[in-house]
């Protein structure tokens, strides 16, 4: 729990950063040179609301069972993961990783790699956790009046 809530902390804040600076996102990721300006629009665009919908859900709802949140954090973290090795392969520089945007900037390097490596375990680890926990009986999910809840 404590995990989903640091990690809502860190997409939401990173959500926020991005969409705060969101006419400069497309010229940050094509630093990354994989992408070309509109489908870097489109990319910013689904990072951010990645991003948002896991942040939120996990500060929101850190004690859920949803595999949902889960799998959304991965394809962000991994998406990250990408862009930052590929370009530190081909030792391209870029001067703004973009996590949060145009704010809390940082030089693509090996300490980002190192950060990027870190989202990848937390995934991990929030799969392993997701996929091991057992799933909510039917007599779980009814609440006294009957009704099915939502977890």
């Amino acid at each position: 729990m404590v995990l989903r809530i640091v990690l809502g902390t860190v997409y939401t804040a990173m959500a926020i950063g991005q969409f705060a600076s969101f006419e400069h996102m497309p010229r940050i990721l094509s630093a990354y040179g994989l992408s070309a300006a509109g489908a870097a629009t489109a990319l910013a665009a689904a990072l951010i609301a990645g991003e948002l919908v896991c942040g939120v859900w996990f500060l929101a709802r850190p004690r859920s069972k949803a595999l949902a949140p889960v799998w959304v954090y991965t394809g962000v973290s991994v998406v990250w993961t990408v862009l930052a090795v590929q370009a530190y392969a081909r030792g391209l520089v870029v001067d703004n990783c973009g996590c949060f945007g145009i704010y809390l900037t940082q030089r693509l390097s090996w300490f980002v790699l190192l950060q990027d490596a870190a989202t990848l375990l937390y995934a991990g680890l929030l799969v392993r956790s997701a996929r091991r926990a057992p799933a909510p009986s039917p007599a779980d999910r009814k609440g006294a009046s009957g009704d099915v809840r939502v977890p």
